[in-house]
């Protein structure tokens, strides 16, 4: 018969493989359902909604701030000299805390190792499986767009690609008037608006006895 000691060292170290078993395996699952996920489940998935319909005011406000920012910069300057100043300055962070970190280290005599070491053991290769689904996902919506244009340039539907013509005649004056970025930005403020103003309008509705009533009876 094995002493108390014994058991309960056997025991604790069971529950401690138990207790890492399930973050090992919730961490794997998220990161194989992120990789898996193909763009069209990302945008109607819950956080896409949340953030659109502005739940958590703190983090839509972060991710919308950050997003107009960096069109803002793109309308600036170029698109080569936006990326270079954002790796830039994600190596000064970098570099400054691993110089600050090795300044403690020397101070504290402590052999922590390097700062960065939890995340460079982290394995961030996209596996072979997820690569070929999402080339397979992309080149299905090619041929789609190949053939579309295909019967719209080579006039199949005279209608089509009449309409096709005006569109494209009309983009000749927006492209004049406005370049790519501006009508992203554009595009971003109409989405709040509208975001905001179905918020306001369903309030109204709720304090309004009337219009729920309307609204009930359409």
């Amino acid at each position: 018969m094995a002493d108390p000691i014994t058991q309960s060292a056997q025991i604790s170290s069971s529950q401690g493989l138990n207790d890492g078993h399930p973050a090992a395996s919730k961490d794997s699952k998220f990161s194989d359902s992120f990789f898996s996920s193909s763009p069209v489940s990302l945008i109607q998935s819950p956080q896409v909604h949340d953030l659109v319909h502005w739940r958590d005011p703190k983090k839509t406000g972060v991710v919308f701030g950050t997003s107009l920012l960096l069109l803002l910069s793109l309308a600036a300057f170029s698109v080569i000299s936006v990326i270079s100043y954002l790796l830039l300055a994600l190596l000064c962070v970098t570099i400054t805390f691993r110089i600050y970190k090795s300044v403690v280290q020397a101070v504290q005599k402590s052999s922590e190792g390097h700062p960065f070491k939890a995340l460079m053991e982290k394995d961030v290769s996209v596996p072979p499986e997820t690569f070929r689904k999402h080339v397979d996902a992309s080149l299905t919506y090619i041929n789609r767009a190949l053939k579309k244009m295909s019967r719209l340039f080579l006039v199949e539907d005279l209608v089509d690609s009449l309409k096709l013509a005006v569109a494209m005649w009309l983009l000749t004056y927006v492209g004049a008037v406005f370049n790519g970025i501006t009508i992203l930005i554009l595009d971003h403020y109409i989405d709040v608006a509208r975001t905001q103003i179905n918020a306001t309008v369903a309030k109204l509705q709720e304090k309004l006895p009337g219009a729920a009533k309307r609204s009930k009876a359409e």
